[in-house]
């Protein structure tokens, strides 16, 4: 009954009354999200032809987490994370509105529409720390690894599902209809929030100095530790120099392959499908011991598979690569945030995560935009090529250390004391935790 024992978690998991209302509206809101995303990467394309532009627009929408992300944090750890979830939640849905309306009265132009991104940007970046942090909330302990993997299968299921729509949609209605169905999701999403009622004490928040010293706080308690501060490490390299095919899928669909809007949502489908396998497969596992060597293992087949996509000019070999880079990226992605949230103290928490938030959309940006420059210069592929080798190169550096990671990231979470004791930063901050 082992092979069962995953779909078994995932079950307990969802009974829990506030983690089920939750999903299903996360479930509803994300398939919109990528609807849209699909549609911006497709109309900055309609209006530029550029891959320049498409990696503005990506770093548009990624790069507000590294100036919010820090302080987004800090906030996660005061104040009350579903009302920040619900009230973000709200204005994104009004953003989608605006979106609507100008490209169906024909006055969106590409200043514009970075400047919605922009703001959208912030939004996200603001609420992600939050949304992160409250998932304990919503399970206990024991089903948290579950609740994290069912998220992320969730996350990875509309990026399948939300691309397919969005295709069908663009070529049959155009862009605009996208937004409204997307706008529709948002409330959707709001209502199911409005239902879901957190009560636990780990909300409590705790009288301190400044956004300032909670913000160094979490860098220092993340810096200094072992474990997390070289997992940040390794995902920052994914996510500068491999993670930014996904802004680049629109070039690719059309310069690259030859195709259009409908090989774009092939291309992303398949990213989605492969991405909600790794999520079916990790959520097999029992605990998070052994994730440090998955999240090695994935990093390297993620990096090899993009290395992969970017040689070729041919559908049938980039599909089956594209779908193998959706199963590593998930695999690496969910077990690095379930290690972080095992082993973070709690109540470093929101800061922690916020700088996982931070590196895992700031990074893109960064990547997305030097990639796209680049591709004005030398096509699209070799800077995607080149970006694979770096990740490699980052891979050899850190897996040198997975015996120091492995013991910081698996064994007992840490307990940080009074953030008065010593200049500001936790004892025991720096090292890692106690192996059991």
């Amino acid at each position: 009954m082992r092979k069962f024992a995953g779909f078994e978690r995932i079950l307990r998991a969802l009974r829990h009354p506030n983690y089920g209302i939750y999903t299903a509206g996360n479930a509803v809101s994300l398939i919109g999200t990528w609807m849209q995303r699909v549609a911006i990467g497709w109309l900055t394309w309609e209006l530029t032809e550029s891959g320049a532009w498409l990696g503005i627009i990506a770093f548009a929408d990624l790069f507000p987490s590294l100036i919010v992300g820090p302080i987004a944090g800090a906030a996660a750890d005061r104040w009350d994370r579903l009302r920040v979830t619900r009230v973000s939640q709200a204005i994104s849905m009004l953003h989608s509105l605006v979106l609507f309306a100008l490209v169906a009265g024909g006055l969106i132009t590409i200043e514009l529409l970075f400047a919605l991104t922009v703001f959208l940007g912030v939004v996200v970046s603001f609420t992600q720390p939050a949304r992160l942090a409250l998932l304990p909330s919503l399970v206990p302990r024991e089903d948290l690894s579950a609740a994290i993997a069912i998220n992320s299968i969730i996350f990875n299921s509309a990026r399948f599902i939300g691309p397919a729509v969005a295709g069908i949609i663009i070529v049959t209605g155009g862009i605009a209809p996208t937004f409204a169905v997307n706008a529709t999701t948002f409330a959707i999403f709001v209502f199911a929030l409005s239902k879901v009622r957190v009560t636990q004490p780990a909300l409590a928040r705790r009288a301190r100095a400044s956004f300032l010293g909670d913000l160094l706080d979490g860098i220092r308690y993340t810096a200094g530790h072992m474990g997390i501060g070289r997992l940040i490490l390794l995902l920052l390299a994914v996510c500068l120099f491999v993670r930014p095919f996904m802004e680049l899928l629109p070039g690719f669909a059309a310069a690259v392959f030859g195709a259009g809007a409908g090989a774009l949502a092939l291309l992303t489908s398949t990213i989605g499908a492969g991405a909600v396998a790794g999520g079916l497969w990790l959520s097999r596992r029992e605990s998070h011991l052994g994730l440090t060597r998955v999240v090695l293992g994935s990093t390297l087949a993620l990096s090899v598979s993009v290395l992969a996509f970017a040689a070729t000019d041919q559908l049938w070999v980039a599909v089956p690569a594209l779908a193998v880079a959706g199963f590593a990226m998930v695999a690496g992605g969910v077990g690095t945030q379930t290690l972080i949230q095992h082993a973070v103290d709690e109540s470093m928490r929101g800061r922690v995560l916020s700088l996982y938030g931070l590196t895992f959309r700031s990074g893109p940006a960064f990547g997305a935009l030097a990639m796209g420059w680049a591709s004005e210069l030398v096509g699209l592929r070799w800077p995607l090529a080149i970006g694979a080798a770096l990740a490699l190169l980052a891979w050899l550096a850190i897996s040198a250390r997975r015996r120091s990671m492995t013991a910081a990231m698996e064994g007992a979470p840490a307990t940080a004391p009074p953030l008065n004791a010593g200049a500001g930063e936790p004892a025991g901050a720096r090292g890692s935790p106690p192996p059991p």
